[in-house]
């Protein structure tokens, strides 16, 4: 499958596949009815204390990588979450809401899934 990152702000694109949005808080400004029918997977977001501790901060993006995986590794049944949100599309796009395009989860989540075959079909299957 392949893992596009998009800010939940964006309109959608054409072709971008199944959206679901993976942040642990739902944005601000955005009403229910404004992401009718798109699947919020929070249990697949960074822990609060991971979340809080990261800050949005780009000196600590290689430690929060390394703790947000180790809580994916951790966490079978909120992959089994965001891959029942997927389906069986060939490409899916994960919502975030941050500023920040390049250090957030999203990005982080969507590098996890990516990161080998093995791992990804693994979480996926």
């Amino acid at each position: 499958m392949e893992f596009r990152v998009r800010r939940v702000y964006d309109a959608p694109a054409r072709g971008e596949g199944r959206r679901v949005l993976v942040d642990r808080l739902w944005p601000r400004g955005k009403s229910k009815a404004d992401l009718d029918g798109v699947p919020w997977v929070k249990s697949i977001a960074p822990s609060d204390g991971l979340r809080h501790w990261f800050d949005h901060d780009p000196a600590k993006w290689p430690e929060f990588r390394r703790r947000y995986f180790a809580e994916l590794d951790a966490n079978p049944e909120g992959l089994a979450e965001l891959r029942k949100a997927l389906g069986r599309g060939t490409r899916a796009t994960l919502l975030y809401s941050a500023h920040d395009a390049e250090h957030n989860n999203a990005v982080a989540l969507a590098e996890y899934l990516a990161q080998s075959s093995t791992r990804q079909n693994t979480a996926l299957r």
